[in-house]
């Protein structure tokens, strides 16, 4: 308002200006005193076009500035699993349905989506944590009728459904077991495409008086790898170089060398879980942003263990806390006594909390082999177990306090090697982590000298040669 009453006041000036030259006008009684008024009216017109020019910036930084925010677009990582997804649909042909498997909060609902927005004409996400009571008694009303059955979910959600060219997703699917079981005869019914997401599939609780159907493939989610991790940081061309490298088997140079271990000590301490790599990225590779977020997934982690069966929920909280604590001793295998002042311990009455940890995909289990000669499955020793964490990065806030790691002194002493802390321990779930998202189970090996009462060799991870990929 200043701005407008002062263009008023120069207009005024103008015409003043204007009276004292030409005699005419307002200005014209004036016009034997024409000395301080020119001067004064011609500083104020250099005035006023300097407050134009300002005018005009400021518009133009504001514009600028809202065309940006209107612009950019949230951070988006490319998962691998998105290809998988791609490839099932190709071969499947909707002759069978998709499980994916995976601990909450690794990017399981997001690909999903993602698939079904770019891949068909339309899409359904059923998330059965907060499904309708109608969408819930149509499962149980209206199987008998598919017709009624598909009509009841495109009005409950608003979306158009096409012949072989819609997909169904069923969010969090073992909140509703009974839509598990359906998948038999909607696959049967061959009209449409279906994706099921969920954790914690196989524990008794939710597959009890169900059938579980044999029209259902499985894939198996686990946090972002370090590539998934660098291409979300725009280090496209270090990859690159990177499995230029490898092919060729040639060293990288230091230069390259340096900057590819940096980003590695980054993704060790950001961790795979998209909410922590999308809050980094977005405040600029912020450690502390990152790890908040790391901190909300733990809590959501305890609340499932808090909800899981009575008979065993504190056994499995009591080994999660724990995990740093086995994995910085030297053998960094689970020692009930510290968790279990019973004389009473023993892996048999572990089963169902270890089970519990295994099915959640929180945690790796990694099982000693007695003989790695004949099989490791077949000589899997079931009292001899480690257990590392899903993601390394969660490892860390586990680890650490809030208050230790709020300054980002630790992160800082991490990046540059200077932590005190036994950093074998990060490395160590790392490579679990990493041996796990190959689709393989984990196994060590030891072979105990009595006669110098301690280990001989020591193995941390068995891997066979079946494989040549992996």
């Amino acid at each position: 308002f200043k701005i407008v009453e002062f263009f008023t006041f120069f207009r005024k000036s103008q015409k003043f200006e204007y009276a004292l030259n030409t005699g005419k006008g307002q200005g014209a009684p004036i016009k034997e005193q024409p000395g301080r008024a020119p001067k004064m009216l011609k500083l104020c017109a250099l005035l006023a076009f300097l407050i134009k020019i300002l005018c005009v910036l400021l518009i133009s930084s504001v514009y600028s500035t809202l065309r940006t925010i209107e612009t950019e677009e949230p951070v988006e990582i490319q998962r691998k699993a998105y290809n998988r997804l791609v490839k099932w649909k190709k071969e499947s042909n909707g002759k069978s349905a998709l499980l994916i498997e995976g601990a909450r909060r690794i990017g399981k609902s997001t690909v999903a989506e993602r698939f079904g927005e770019r891949e068909y004409k339309s899409y359904i996400l059923v998330d059965f944590n907060k499904a309708s009571k109608k969408v819930r008694d149509n499962f149980e009303t209206n199987l008998n009728n598919l017709d009624i059955f598909f009509q009841v979910l495109s009005l409950e959600y608003n979306k158009p459904l096409f012949k072989r060219e819609s997909l169904i997703i069923f969010d969090e699917i073992q909140k509703f077991p009974k839509a598990r079981e359906s998948i038999k005869y909607l696959v049967a019914d061959g009209r449409y495409d279906f994706i099921e997401t969920g954790s914690l599939i196989s524990i008794k609780e939710n597959v009890d008086d169900i059938t579980i159907p044999s029209e259902e493939e499985k894939l198996k989610m686990f946090p972002c790898d370090f590539e998934e991790f660098a291409r979300a940081l725009g280090e496209d061309v270090l990859l690159e170089y990177i499995g230029k490298c490898f092919a060729e088997k040639k060293p990288l140079e230091d230069h390259f060398h340096k900057r590819a271990t940096r980003l590695f000590r980054e993704y060790m301490l950001v961790g795979g879980m998209p909410q922590s790599i999308v809050a980094y990225v977005e405040n600029n590779r912020d450690f502390s942003k990152s790890d908040k977020e790391k901190r909300k997934i733990l809590d959501l982690y305890r609340d499932d263990i808090r909800k899981a069966s009575k008979r065993y929920n504190s056994k499995v909280s009591a080994i999660f806390e724990n995990i740093p604590g086995y994995l910085s001793t030297h053998e960094k295998k689970i020692v009930l006594t510290e968790i279990d002042k019973s004389n009473a311990a023993t892996f048999s009455k572990y089963d169902e909390p270890l089970f519990w940890l295994d099915d959640s995909m929180i945690c790796n289990l990694c099982y000693k082999c007695d003989d790695p000669n004949v099989g490791f499955a077949l000589n899997k020793n079931d009292s001899l177990v480690k257990c590392y964490l899903c993601d390394t990065g969660l490892l860390v806030s586990l680890a650490f306090s809030e208050n230790e790691i709020a300054s980002n002194q630790l992160y800082k002493a991490i990046m540059d090697g200077k932590i005190s802390l036994n950093e074998g321990m990060l490395h160590e779930n790392m490579i679990a982590q990493m041996i796990r998202a190959k689709g393989r189970k984990l196994f060590f090996y030891t072979e105990y000298d009595a006669a110098k009462h301690r280990n001989s060799m020591e193995i941390d991870f068995l891997i066979s040669n079946e494989r040549p990929d992996a």
